[in-house]
């Protein structure tokens, strides 16, 4: 790393470490992106609200990323109506494990993941037990909008569970870890891991309590993690080092992330991929407004990178070659 990065990285810690210090023109120093920086310079420039259904519901999301050969979790079906609850049977078939969502959540909300099943219970992953009415109930209140956007009528996805990869299992509570990419005009420009713990019961939620790591572009390693607005570099359930972790099959999950773009015709994109033990990188949603956290896991600002960017004149058509491009931009050293 050149000593500009090290001292940014230093500064940034500061700031984080005596707010009083946190003066806008230091921070635009620094590079930080806000969030109306974000909205009015990049979402409504380079996301036109015609794409955005598409990545709004998830439904229309898996369909698209089907249709295109990019790995998602596979779909068992779909319940739309009330009187199809009655078909859950014929829709789980023999799958012992699963996961129910609406298309249209948000936030992580109205998601149930089924670990087992003991008789006529269900098992959650936290080992709390479901009854099949209790079950039907929670897919009705997901079609009748309770954790949709806006309060709509909605749908209930059912699909495999992931198997979470080992490689995160010393430095993650029960859930399962995802990984966002910020992908800008098809070029991949920052990383994070989301470690659930103890705090955030499992959940790959930052604002519930889990770790985000940055990741190094370029190598596919772990940084330092931040918890809540504090850096740390061990996890807090388990004390294992957080920083270092080798990310598995980091290409194509960066070659997904690219891919992304083309699919969603988003030039400011989310994508969330989780690491499925028996089946790699897959695919778990797209977001037309990703959160700014990153930033404070990768201790650096986004807008440089973005403006870095947003001055390319030509944007190469392959993926491969848009994700050779970030990685030379924005890996450790670039």
């Amino acid at each position: 790393m050149s000593s500009i990065g090290r001292g940014w990285r230093s500064r940034l810690r500061l700031l984080r470490r005596n707010p009083p210090l946190r003066m806008p023109s230091t921070l635009r120093e620094l590079g930080i992106l806000g969030m109306n920086e974000r909205n009015g310079d990049y979402i409504s420039i380079y996301n036109k609200r015609k794409y955005y259904p598409l990545v709004d519901d998830k439904l229309k999301t898996k369909q698209l990323a089907l249709e295109a050969g990019i790995a998602t979790p596979q779909l068992y079906g779909v319940i739309e109506i009330e009187h199809q609850v009655r078909d859950l049977d014929t829709i789980l078939g023999d799958h012992q494990d699963f996961v129910i969502k609406p298309a249209q959540g948000s936030g992580g909300s109205g998601i149930m993941v089924i670990g087992g099943r003991r008789g006529n219970q269900f098992l959650r992953s936290s080992g709390v037990s479901v009854s099949r009415s209790e079950l039907e109930h929670f897919i009705s209140n997901v079609l009748s909008g309770m954790y949709s956007l806006g309060g709509l009528p909605d749908k209930a996805i059912i699909e495999y569970r992931v198997k979470p990869h080992a490689v995160f299992d010393a430095v993650s509570f029960q859930g399962v870890p995802d990984i966002r990419t910020i992908v800008f005009r098809g070029i991949p420009i920052a990383s994070m891991v989301r470690l659930p713990t103890r705090q955030s019961d499992g959940k790959a939620n930052l604002h519930q309590g889990a770790i985000g790591a940055g990741i190094d572009l370029a190598t596919g390693r772990t940084v330092d993690g931040v918890w809540f607005n504090s850096v740390l570099d061990s996890h807090p359930d388990s004390g294992n080092a957080v920083r270092g972790i080798q990310v598995p099959d980091w290409q194509l999950l960066l070659e997904l992330a690219a891919r992304s773009y083309d699919l969603t015709q988003l030039g400011y994109l989310g994508v969330d991929v989780v690491l499925d033990a028996e089946h790699g990188p897959l695919v778990l949603e797209y977001n037309a407004r990703p959160g700014l956290n990153i930033q404070l896991a990768n201790q650096m600002g986004l807008r440089h990178r973005l403006e870095k960017v947003r001055a390319i004149e030509k944007i190469p058509s392959s993926a491969a070659a848009r994700v050779a491009l970030g990685q030379e931009l924005f890996g450790e050293g670039g």
